[in-house]
């Protein structure tokens, strides 16, 4: 009982390794098959050709006991003519022993040319369903793979899910926000380069005119001019003096 177990069991994992290796590859399988089949039909088409060397045999046998049965025949009638009936007599016996040998040679020839055709038949249908299932084999192998390529492509389309929650989506980000901090920086720089400058150009401004007026002072001081012809007054010291007590706020 032990060893019927494990038979069992061992038959069991045979044929569920049996099924894997027949189920990895089905076109491998069919393609296996159809060469089997092939070897086959050239073998069952060397034996057509040994069995119609065979119904050519008889055909001449035939053949050659007709011609004697002919022959025979004529003997016969010959020497009947003659008159020599015993001889006829003796011919006529050998032509009745010839004429049955020839019929059971024709009924041999009809047997195998029947067998014959109906092998000939046979092999020519085998041969169409060869040619039939070699067909659905490159059909099968090209929808396979087909189908196989479909499947990648739709794992692929569903890898390509761009959201939040797959690696890709995270990736796009990241990406996104490595853009964004590029784009930031862009624009703080831009905006650095333009802040205050309208009170940098005041500024200037302001100490250029208050350069001037000091200028003008120290030339009326100087008496290298006087302060009509400098243009200086206390009015103007004062609106020279306004503008930088308005920047100092």
């Amino acid at each position: 009982m032990i060893l019927g177990k494990l038979w069992k069991a061992l038959a069991a994992q045979m044929n569920k390794i049996a099924n894997f290796f027949w189920t990895a590859d089905p076109i491998a399988q069919l393609q296996y098959e159809y060469d089997k089949a092939v070897d086959q039909m050239k073998e069952g088409r060397e034996g057509l050709e040994q069995y119609r060397a065979l119904v050519e045999r008889v055909t001449r046998q035939v053949n050659g006991d007709r011609s004697h049965v002919a022959s025979l025949e004529a003997r016969v009638k010959a020497y009947l003519q003659a008159g020599e009936r015993e001889t006829a007599a003796r011919f006529a016996l050998e032509l009745q022993k010839a004429k049955k040998e020839l019929a059971e040679n024709e009924a041999q020839l009809k047997l195998h040319e029947t067998a014959y055709n109906n092998n000939v038949t046979k092999i020519k249908h085998a041969t169409k369903k060869l040619a039939d299932l070699k067909d659905k084999i490159h059909k099968y192998d090209a929808e396979l793979k087909l189908s196989r390529a479909e499947a990648e492509l739709a794992k692929l389309a569903n890898s390509f899910n761009f959201d939040i929650t797959t690696d890709f989506g995270q990736i796009e980000d990241v990406i996104q926000d490595k853009i964004g901090l590029n784009r930031a920086k862009v624009r703080v720089a831009a905006d650095l380069s333009g802040e205050g400058l309208d009170q940098i150009r005041a500024e200037e401004t302001v100490e250029k005119n208050m350069a001037e007026q000091a200028l003008r002072e120290f030339e009326v001081e100087l008496g290298m001019v006087t302060p009509e012809t400098a243009g200086v007054s206390s009015a103007e010291k004062e609106l020279g003096a306004e503008p930088v007590k308005q920047i100092a706020r």
